[in-house]
């Protein structure tokens, strides 16, 4: 089972917010929520204020755990 974002138009169509990789025809359930999509780009600096990135964020992890993301 997936849960995919989609939008339904007032005309009925369906518009799938991120592709969906099928082998076969399969059943769909679609559940109807009273919220009416956003549109448009999120505004830049939502967040401002709130964290600080810290000045080694583009370093390299360090090797163990580096290891522990890659399960070795």
């Amino acid at each position: 089972m997936q849960t995919i974002q989609a939008v339904i138009e007032k005309d009925g169509s369906v518009r799938l917010l991120e592709p969906v990789h099928l082998t076969d025809s399969h059943l769909a359930i679609v559940t109807v929520l009273d919220v009416a999509p956003k549109s448009g780009l999120r505004p830049y600096g939502l967040c401002k204020g709130e964290f600080v990135v810290p000045d080694d964020f583009d370093d390299p992890l360090p090797d163990d755990l580096l290891d522990a993301f890659e399960g070795k």
